[in-house]
């Protein structure tokens, strides 16, 4: 069999600070992360080649001859068709997107590519180059994936306790449980994920992805394309938002046009706006540049790093980025940049100690059945290091 290895290319600093933790490749998007996308269409494991520091838990594993994918490229048939048809020496491309390359050495370089052949594709994908194309293109990913993991499989019964509006577009997965709720399926898809839930009283417009043992708390409003990763918890009132995975907005409070990352918590009634005051176009902080980044949207929220917390009652400037193990409390508007370790909110911030940092993320993992490791620490340890230039210290 091939060896597929999905890489990190020019794309990553503009999906910071969702990729400090993680490759590109491991970001969510519609249900699946785009790792589970392509192993799913290539019935393949696969490797990765990304940060030196993100190696030990992301190894990189190479063979004789290799395929390397772009990890901000998600997968459909057509694109299957063309890597297949590469030969060695071979490079596919679209534009300025490198997609994918064949190749005889265990080493690509992404930006550069002398010496291989220029093969163009003409086709549609999803690419995914920014933060922000992770809630717009959500309603897309949603439906492929979706048409991708009900294919040949029967949905669990609706429970009749519920109302649904165009039933043919929801699919329940086993273990999973939803009663008393209303679920509007019309021109959309609701998927509820093995194990999960949607408790007492939610209303749901779709479409709605909901991965396993993640819950919709009672009286929950969704509006879509929203995502609830795994092992997460939503309350309140959420629209076409990304939640990764393991992370916890429980309670009342809205969240629109927004990504959170894994091991996240927003404090009861917190709010996010994603709507200017004067209806201008949102900018939002990007680390490739080192500023404020023209979105071409009107509607942006927040995107959110892994391990950052909000207390309750926290406001959120539209357009806000926070990063890695942030914690954000107070009256008032914080910045919106909050840099990874800071600790505060509009009155200022100071660096949150990596000693108090890691001590709650082996707590908040330990509730998960998780261990937050070595390499877990080395990860966390190397960020508070690289990030520093974005505090005041």
């Amino acid at each position: 069999m091939m060896n597929y290895i999905l890489f990190d290319g020019e794309e990553r600093d503009s999906l910071l600070p969702l990729t400090y933790t993680k490759p590109v490749a491991d970001l969510r998007v519609g249900i699946l992360t785009i790792r589970e996308k392509w192993e799913q269409y290539l019935n393949a494991k696969t490797s990765t080649d990304t940060e030196d520091y993100l190696a030990t838990k992301y190894p990189l594993k190479t063979e004789g001859q290799n395929i390397f994918i772009n990890g901000s490229v998600c997968p459909t048939q057509n694109l299957l068709d063309a890597i297949a048809s590469l030969n060695v020496g071979e490079v596919l491309v679209k534009e300025h997107i490198t997609i994918a390359a064949h190749t005889d050495v265990d080493t690509f370089h992404k930006d550069e590519y002398s010496g291989l052949k220029t093969v163009s594709f003409d086709g549609d994908f999803t690419y995914i180059a920014h933060t922000w194309d992770i809630f717009s293109h959500n309603g897309k990913e949603i439906a492929a994936d979706y048409a991708m993991l009900t294919k040949g499989k029967t949905s669990q019964p609706i429970s009749s306790t519920n109302t649904v509006i165009a039933p043919e577009n929801v699919f329940i997965e086993e273990g999973a449980i939803v009663e008393c709720s209303i679920l509007n399926a019309t021109d959309a898809y609701i998927y509820i994920g093995k194990d999960a839930e949607i408790m007492e009283g939610c209303i749901v417009r779709g479409s709605l992805a909901m991965c396993e043992h993640s819950v919709l708390k009672m009286g929950a409003k969704i509006y879509g394309p929203t995502t609830v990763g795994p092992y997460s918890k939503v309350g309140g009132e959420v629209g076409n938002s990304v939640i990764t995975g393991y992370s916890n907005k429980g309670h009342d409070g809205y969240m629109g046009n927004s990504v959170l990352g894994e091991w996240c918590n927003l404090g009861a009634d917190s709010n996010t706006s994603n709507l200017k005051n004067n209806y201008a176009e949102v900018k939002l902080w990007d680390y490739k540049t080192n500023r404020f980044q023209r979105t071409g949207l009107q509607f942006c929220g927040l995107v959110m790093g892994d391990h950052s917390k909000c207390g309750i009652n926290t406001m959120f400037n539209t357009g806000t980025v926070v990063g890695v193990n942030a914690n954000i409390f107070g009256s008032g508007f914080p910045r919106n940049f909050v840099p990874s370790y800071s600790w505060g909110g509009a009155s200022g911030f100071v660096t949150y100690q990596t000693n108090k940092a890691f001590e709650v993320a082996e707590k908040v993992m330990e509730r998960r059945s998780m261990v937050f490791d070595d390499t877990e620490r080395d990860i966390m340890q190397h960020i508070f290091e690289i990030t520093r230039q974005y505090r005041n210290e």
